[in-house]
């Protein structure tokens, strides 16, 4: 017996009628506001940071909240985990990415690459990199934007 449940083309309609508006990211935001960031919550970041284990300093390097004295301090970690989250995170500030560009992982390049906050100029030296999968992920995400534009431009 399969446990796959097959609707009927009526249920689908029904479905589809009584499934709820579709809200802009915007007005989910409006409805589920950010708590504010204090001085307790940077210093929560700070102890973070500076804990033994690289994956409670990832949590750090994960933050949108984080001063830029502390992702400086870990976009030089000794962890290339810690490193790579800096790198992916969209709040790091776009001098911190130009020198993560040039991280001696692949792995911290490739999350640069794929940032949406990196610089043009950084992109343009990242197509030029070393590693192949590094030079493949800057190739994927330009012809993602080169989708997107088309399709802001047909639509």
């Amino acid at each position: 017996m399969s446990c796959i449940r097959f609707n009927t083309p009526a249920q689908r309609a029904q479905l589809a009628a009584l499934a709820p508006g579709m809200l802009t990211p915007e007005e989910i935001a409006a409805q589920h506001p950010a708590p504010p960031v204090t001085d307790s919550k940077i210093r929560r970041l700070r102890l973070l940071a500076a804990d033994a284990n690289p994956k409670i300093r990832e949590a750090a390097a994960s933050s949108y909240h984080a001063p830029v004295d502390l992702y400086e301090t870990l976009a030089h970690d000794a962890d290339e985990g810690v490193r790579a989250v800096v790198a992916r995170n969209t709040a790091t500030p776009c001098d911190i990415l130009r020198e993560l560009a040039h991280d001696e992982s692949p792995v911290v390049r490739g999350w640069v690459a794929v940032n949406y906050f990196v610089p043009a100029d950084v992109m343009g030296e990242l197509a030029e990199d070393e590693d192949a999968v590094v030079r493949g992920l800057v190739e994927w995400k330009a012809t993602l934007a080169a989708e997107a534009e088309a399709e802001a431009v047909a639509g």
